[in-house]
């Protein structure tokens, strides 16, 4: 199957960041976007920050965070071991591409702020209401309008949405049949869900 070359090809998943082993180099601003993106999603996600110069307001945010672990010192090589995902948000595009080629040699992902040529994977901009949770790419082209369409989401989407997530988990468990069977009477339960609120 041929895939359109124009088109955003990124595959989406959600990650479990509670079981991996995060390692983010950079204490500054852009350090503490990355930071409190990864713990408002995933706040029992085991992270270590690494960095020169440690800002008060990541020193501030990390209180409240305890499995976090901050290390005031330049990156060392050795920070990579054992490492799943690695997120780089210094000032130091020298020091981010060497540590970008070593990451690609021990294949360990890698995000790179700011450089979407060098990432393995994007921080979408992300909608969270409950248990429901969208994220937004633009694949690196553009996180302002990745921003304001989640700013539209959040509108649009009803704040009781986790009320009809735990109905339809009730309703999924009580249905019948095969799991095809379940499929078609979920379907058709949506589908009139949706019509009713466009009428």
């Amino acid at each position: 199957m041929q895939t359109d070359k124009s088109q955003n090809d990124l595959f989406p998943i959600f990650l479990k960041l509670s079981e991996l082993n995060v390692l983010l180099v950079g204490g500054g601003n852009v350090g503490l976007e990355k930071l409190s993106a990864m713990l408002i999603n995933s706040p029992q996600a085991k992270i270590t920050v690494v960095a020169s110069f440690m800002s008060q307001a990541i020193q501030d945010f990390a209180k409240d965070f305890p499995l976090i672990t901050l290390i005031e010192r330049p990156f060392e090589f050795s920070d990579l071991n054992h490492r799943d995902l690695v997120i780089l948000a210094t000032d130091n595009p020298a020091l981010h591409a060497s540590i970008k080629k070593v990451t690609a040699e021990q294949h360990i992902l890698c995000n790179v702020a700011d450089t979407p040529d060098l990432c393995d994977f994007y921080l979408g901009s992300i909608v969270r209401k409950g248990d429901l949770k969208i994220a937004i790419s633009t694949n690196g082209k553009s996180p302002t309008m990745a921003k304001r369409i989640r700013e539209f989401l959040d509108d649009i989407i009803p704040d009781n949405i986790q009320s009809l997530l735990d109905n339809l988990r009730e309703i999924r468990k009580s249905i019948k049949g095969d799991f095809q069977e379940k499929i078609r009477v979920l379907n058709q339960i949506t589908e009139e869900m949706v019509k009713n609120k466009q009428e």
